[in-house]
């Protein structure tokens, strides 16, 4: 079975108001919760063939302290058409992953998260700070056919609060 793990950012902070959206930092809470994901992730047995994460510096932040926690090394590819995204967006950057990896995860943002969630399995779940959609595709899936409307299994949600 292949999989998608979709993951939202962990939590960022607003405290530094002079500087843009997309440079914003991850928060104490966001740098502890990154790296226990990856853990968690881990101890699943889930762990990702490569990682797609918005350009945004909280997702960069997240991908690599997911990465550290993991206690792998997991190649991350960064993609600018994973700030703010569309549902196109997701799609043209899954299948555009160089080779056929078997799991992938992609750390982005809300709303386009719970978005491509609800897009590729059809059931809405709320998807805060570093949270984590297990979504399973059958084996014979590409990454390439993506936008064909193909539906995944839902299979698990991580979400800090109720893992860690």
């Amino acid at each position: 079975m292949k999989q998608l793990l979709i993951m939202r950012h962990a939590k960022s902070s607003w405290a530094d108001g002079g500087i843009s959206d997309h440079d914003r930092a991850l928060n104490n809470r966001g740098q502890a919760n990154a790296p226990l994901m990856g853990q968690f992730t881990a101890a699943q047995g889930c762990l990702p063939d490569a990682i797609l994460s918005s350009t945004a510096n909280r997702a960069i932040s997240t991908a690599e302290l997911f990465v550290e926690g993991c206690g792998r090394d997991i190649p991350i590819i960064q993609r600018r058409g994973l700030y703010h995204p569309s549902i196109a967006d997701y799609d043209e950057a899954i299948s555009c992953l160089p080779g056929d990896p078997r799991r992938v995860l992609v750390v982005s943002h809300n709303p386009g998260s719970e978005e491509w969630v609800y897009r590729l399995t059809q059931q809405y779940e709320t998807m805060p700070t570093a949270a984590i959609a297990v979504l399973g595709f059958s084996e014979t899936f590409t990454w390439s056919k993506i936008s064909d409307g193909s539906l995944a299994e839902l299979m698990a949600v991580w979400r800090p609060k109720e893992v860690l």
